[in-house]
């Protein structure tokens, strides 16, 4: 209660920290004019390090869909993937705080890089370099993923292994200011069997997090006895917040690879939504009346029966999610069926469906993959060209805008796994695209004059994966 007591003071005194006050507010927020989005050289023919692409996607400008700054990285093969901030709206009551740096979490490396984005936004620079033996040091933690500012000003980080890449889901503490590595924010000893993304919500002194598998089984590329083998992750794993333990563990029926995970945006919500990657499902997670969670899965997308893939059955592979700030709609995408889809979430426990755009896939027209049996389509969809570019791969990393009326896709999962179900991603490169929302009555449409293409890059094809705003967005910030 005192943090909201102080939030809402903030909001009159005219000088307030970093983000929104409310998720409402920040849908009012100015229109992005530039993103940040990592590129990828590992696993590509391009002997160079990978950088953080600055985009520019102001219709006005110039230098609309260019790359306007590229930032290298000083070292190979890292793996950038996911990033998120030194400060976000969690700390939108405390005025000392604003939102300067941008964390960049190495997945292969374990590095992370601090990029000062606050002195230039068009032109980031290096602020410092955690190196991994620090991090090995103090946590015994490697294999980094989801980053999140906390409210205590700290910057914690998510990890899927051991320094060695056994599989461990444990938490990396950095000072948000000095970044120094504090240690775990997991009680020693305390670390989730597997580990990804994670989101945590104090009003209801709850943390959950997810699990992808351990680096040893997903580094060098997807195989399928590894699944038979139980090596990928099923669990939803609940943590106490103040006392940073596990209390709970959630296994999901149906649910292998469980991903991204989002609370609805209001923080009073005691709920949300988790995407299942190869079990092709979205899954609720929710407080039930005992005051333990529960999960129950509210969409299934059906498997095709294809002849020319790697198994009979395709899997659509959701691999990423996202819930529009007024929590009224999910967004995902199958990286495999090549489809994006938007569903009215009025009702949590009862998805509606209300777009779908197929933006390229494994299953289009005139490729190497045969449909023989599909529940949802009458024919194999055309392949996508914008502004003359065949698009390889599928929609894949999503992020909307703050009013919630445009989306933006990129189309490279991680670089292993590109390489194994696209090979023509990397030759080509990956490409960003953009999607007009009807906020309306829903309804996703392809904006035929955006494409910002990753295969024209000075050095060669590039993977571009997650996609940021300077001023934050529904993936990065957490409201109290």
């Amino acid at each position: 209660m005192e943090k909201e007591e102080r939030a809402k003071r903030t909001t009159k005194c005219g000088k307030c920290g970093p983000g929104y006050p409310t998720p409402l507010e920040a849908m009012k927020g100015p229109r992005e004019e530039i993103v940040y989005l990592p590129c990828i050289y590992r696993n590509t023919s391009t002997e160079a390090p990978d950088y953080l692409a600055t985009v520019d996607v102001d219709p006005k400008s110039p230098q609309y869909c260019q790359v306007i700054h590229r930032l290298p990285m000083p070292n190979m093969k890292d793996e950038l993937h996911h990033s998120g901030w030194n400060t976000c709206s969690s700390c939108f009551g405390d005025s000392t705080k604003s939102r300067t740096k941008l964390m960049l979490p190495c997945l292969i490396s374990s590095r992370i890089y601090v990029v000062d984005v606050g002195t230039e936004p068009r032109a980031p620079k290096l602020h410092k370099v955690i190196e991994p033996q620090d991090i090995h040091a103090k946590c015994d933690l490697g294999y980094l993923h989801t980053s999140h500012c906390l409210a205590s000003g700290e910057v914690m980080i998510s990890a899927l292994g051991d320094p060695k890449g056994n599989g461990k889901g444990g938490f990396v503490l950095l000072d948000g200011e000095t970044f120094e590595v504090k240690g775990t924010w997991e009680r020693p000893g305390g670390a989730a069997p597997l580990g990804y993304d994670f989101w945590y919500q104090p009003r209801h002194n709850v943390m959950i997090s997810t699990e992808w598998a351990a680096p040893n089984v997903l580094r060098d590329g997807f195989n399928p006895a590894d699944v038979q083998a139980g090596l990928y992750g099923s669990c939803l794993h609940v943590w106490d917040w103040q006392r940073h333990e596990m209390v709970q563990t959630l296994h999901l029926q149906d649910g292998l690879i469980p991903l991204e995970i989002r609370f609805l945006h209001n923080p009073a919500a005691s709920q949300g939504f988790v995407g299942c990657a190869l079990g092709s499902n979205i899954q609720r997670f929710y407080k039930n009346e005992g005051g333990t969670w529960s999960v129950e899965k509210v969409i299934q997308v059906p498997p095709k029966k294809v002849k020319g893939w790697m198994l009979p059955e395709m899997p659509s592979l959701i691999t990423d999610i996202l819930l529009s700030l007024d929590d009224r709609f999910l967004y995902f995408s199958n990286w495999l069926h090549g489809d994006l889809r938007q569903y009215d979430i009025s009702d949590p426990k009862r998805p509606r469906l209300t777009g779908q755009l197929f933006l390229g896939g494994s299953i289009v027209k005139g490729g190497p993959v045969q449909v023989l049996e599909d529940q949802e389509l009458k024919s194999q969809p055309e392949p996508l060209v914008v502004k003359g570019k065949r698009v390889a791969g599928g929609p894949q990393m999503i992020q909307l805008s703050l009013d919630g009326k445009r989306l933006y896709v990129t189309t490279s999962l991680y670089s292993a796994w590109d390489k194994q179900f696209y090979p023509d991603l990397i030759r080509e490169g990956s490409v960003m695209l953009q999607i007009d929302v009807d906020t309306e009555k829903g309804g996703l449409k392809l904006n035929p004059n955006f494409l910002v293409d990753f295969g024209k890059e000075p050095l060669g094809p590039a993977l571009a994966h997650e996609l940021r705003y300077p001023g934050g967005d529904c993936s990065s910030d957490i409201w109290l």
